[in-house]
């Protein structure tokens, strides 16, 4: 009980020492006026009260006996309450539910962004499962083949620039194979991706995806497109438009013998060579000769325009250069070179002695070419004998010939041989001793090779 009172006071004691003092003078005067009045006895009770009585260390606290009652530390602990706070102002109350409606606001604006952050991801987890999908699909396809060889003959065009998932897809529509993915497997698996030509072919229904891949990628199966490559010939190209179109043969012809009226550009002089544009066009369905030859004929303006080649006799002559380039050499590397053989040449006013514009003439090739060929005067393309340039193109040039001629590489040569047919190797030289040097090299390839 007197720790229980000296802990009760210990921590108070510094906070009211002044009503402390007050209630031991009290106290004192109280056991001094019962003493005067029980005399003696009393005095003994005292003195053991006194006793009971001592300083704590470092106060003047006095130390309370063992027998102080419940209603002394009930009394004393009404100083030790602490008063009530008093009620919160109104500004208090109003900061408070201000405080409140952030602390809700924020838990909003939280809740908001995570659901936002959750769509986002299901439609981006969405978008990639269907970019997935064609190739989930894909790979379940892998054994879906027919057995062939097929059943009913349809026709089945393949545009040209189509891709081999857009041919897969139409072939599956038209029925003639199982599934795209054994198409596109095949095509995987023979690289032949680059080789799907354009054309109308003739196929079964029910086919082997492999054998009609076999049948795709045969240019000579093709019908319906022309397909027309640099280096090919006005005649040669007229040929294949009446075979792919089924218009009569006779009807080109007509429109050679009319020298391209109405078709071809005034600088042409009359002559459809080199002035039809390399590419594939779909001729199945063209109204007539004419119709064909006059749409290959404007491509070709259209892009030589873009590739900035001089109008009027120019344009002719760059042909005629780019067109022997192509077809003397057989690698592009020496087209620049080739080019400027021939403006050398024509500056020096020597003949030109290409034999590939002697064959032309002909209409043979450079290897089939004899000596009395080569002596032929009569031949206007002769150019060991006739000085200039030939009296047109000799082939139909494509653009990297084009643009050498537009710009040759720069240097003095006057001669050149191609001395190994098989690398395509050809020296140039501006000394005369060196090309036969050069020409003996060729023959001493050519004696082995055959």
């Amino acid at each position: 009980m007197n720790q229980k009172f000296e802990d009760l006071f210990s921590d108070d004691a510094d906070r009211q020492p002044a009503q402390d003092n007050k209630d031991r003078l009290s106290q004192d005067e109280t056991a001094s006026a019962d003493g005067r009045a029980s005399g003696s006895s009393e005095r003994s009770g005292n003195a053991e009260e006194s006793r009971g009585r001592q300083s704590l260390p470092g106060s003047n606290q006095p130390q309370e006996d063992d027998d102080l009652d419940e209603s002394d530390v009930f009394e004393n602990s009404l100083f030790i309450a602490q008063p009530p706070k008093p009620p919160k102002s109104r500004k208090d109350m109003r900061r408070k539910r201000s405080r409140v409606k952030q602390r809700r606001l924020i838990s909003i604006i939280l809740a908001i962004s995570i659901v936002v952050v959750i769509v986002v991801a299901a439609v981006f987890v969405t978008m990639k499962v269907r970019n997935l999908a064609p190739q989930i699909e894909n790979s379940r396809q892998y054994a879906a083949d027919y057995p062939g060889p097929g059943r009913v003959v349809v026709d089945f065009t393949v545009n040209d620039g189509d891709s081999a998932e857009k041919v897969a897809a139409g072939l599956v529509k038209a029925g003639i194979i199982k599934s795209q993915a054994a198409f596109t497997q095949a095509v995987a698996a023979k690289g032949a991706e680059s080789t799907l030509y354009p054309g109308t072919f003739t196929l079964r229904l029910r086919m082997k995806a492999a054998d009609v891949l076999t049948i795709l990628t045969d240019q000579t199966k093709a019908g319906g497109f022309l397909e027309i490559k640099a280096g090919d010939k006005a005649s040669d190209t007229f040929k294949k438009a009446s075979n792919m179109s089924g218009l009569p043969l006779s009807d080109f012809t007509a429109l050679v013998n009319d020298k391209g009226a109405g078709i071809l550009p005034a600088e042409a002089n009359g002559s459809f060579e080199g002035w039809l544009e390399p590419g594939s066009y779909n001729v199945k369905n063209a109204g007539s000769a004419k119709d064909i030859v006059t749409n290959l004929v404007n491509k070709r303006i259209s892009h030589l325009d873009e590739l900035g080649v001089p109008t009027g006799s120019q344009r002719e002559n760059i042909l005629e250069v780019a067109s022997i380039a192509e077809a003397e050499v057989n690698q592009e590397q020496y087209y620049g070179k080739v080019s400027r053989v021939i403006d050398n040449r024509l500056a020096q006013d020597m003949p030109l002695g290409m034999d590939s514009t002697i064959a032309y003439g002909k209409g043979v090739s450079a290897s089939e070419l004899t000596n009395a060929m080569l002596q032929d005067a009569s031949n206007p393309y002769n150019s060991r004998i006739h000085k200039g340039l030939p009296p047109t193109p000799i082939s139909i040039p494509g653009d990297s010939a084009i643009k050498a001629a537009l710009n040759p590489e720069a240097g003095d040569w006057l001669y050149f041989v191609t001395v190994n047919l098989d690398t395509g190797e050809t020296k140039f030289t501006n000394d005369a001793a060196q090309f036969q040097q050069y020409v003996s090299e060729y023959k001493d390839w050519e004696a082995k090779n055959g």
